[in-house]
């Protein structure tokens, strides 16, 4: 951007001409403070979810933000604990108002011990599940009542609730295909499974368009991370200018 500035004035561009020209791409979050935000990312298995977490926490430390990520459940020796019983314990039975507490549990320690004290310091909090995953998983696809699941999460999350909530879309063809590994608990219950999911997701976004917005998750990790990048800027019109090449 300097040998642009120099271009446009011949070569000979004075110190402070370059400061001013350079400024309006050069702000960060330091010299305008944004405030704190919590995101977080929805999706079936094999949306894609922590890959992209890991890129979008990158573009938005990129602005000069400070940025804590996290995944729910787990991101806390508690979290971890119950995570492992969840995920790969299956030997040990779970019904789904069990998993659904056990879910809980594990939130409500992510928000004491992480959630809230970041955006207490002023920092972007960006989670790979909340629980609006609780809300689907247990709810639209497992058979419990989603207001019920949704009532019982105010209470263990205090009322905390992401200020948006990206849920990455992707068809089961394309799922399945990213998933040629070994699967946990809940990525083994089948295409229905996932159907039910899918469709728990576009009603929950259909009911409220403004903090769940839908991204396209079909798509090479660059372009889906942009499309990411766009929602974000879309729904928070404080965020920094940034250098170009940047952002992607």
């Amino acid at each position: 951007m300097a040998a642009a500035a120099g271009d446009r004035c011949g070569g000979h561009c004075p110190t402070g001409v370059v400061k001013r020209f350079l400024a309006p791409v050069m702000l960060l979050a330091e010299d305008h403070p944004v405030a704190a935000r919590f995101l977080t990312l929805e999706g079936i298995d094999g949306s894609g979810k922590s890959s992209q977490l890991s890129l979008l926490a990158d573009w938005l430390r990129s602005l000069g933000l400070d940025v804590v990520t996290c995944r729910d459940p787990g991101a806390t020796a508690a979290g971890d604990a119950v995570r492992n019983i969840l995920l790969h314990r299956e030997e040990i039975p779970l019904a789904a108002t069990t998993e659904m507490f056990l879910y809980m549990a594990a939130r409500a320690q992510l928000v004491a011990e992480v959630i809230r004290p970041a955006l207490s310091r002023g920092a972007w909090v960006v989670s790979d599940r909340f629980l609006l995953s609780n809300i689907v998983y247990q709810g639209y696809a497992g058979g419990l009542d989603p207001e019920v699941v949704r009532q019982i999460g105010a209470t263990a999350t205090g009322g905390l609730a992401p200020d948006l909530v990206l849920w990455l879309d992707v068809d089961l063809v394309t799922a399945a295909a990213r998933m040629q590994r070994d699967l946990d608990r809940l990525e083994s219950r089948g295409d229905l499974f996932r159907e039910r999911l899918r469709a728990g997701y576009r009603a929950e976004a259909a009911a409220s368009p403004q903090r769940i917005r839908e991204v396209d998750a079909v798509g090479e990790p660059g372009d889906v991370a942009r499309r990411l990048q766009a929602a974000v800027r879309a729904a928070f019109d404080d965020l920094p200018l940034e250098a170009t090449g940047s952002e992607g």
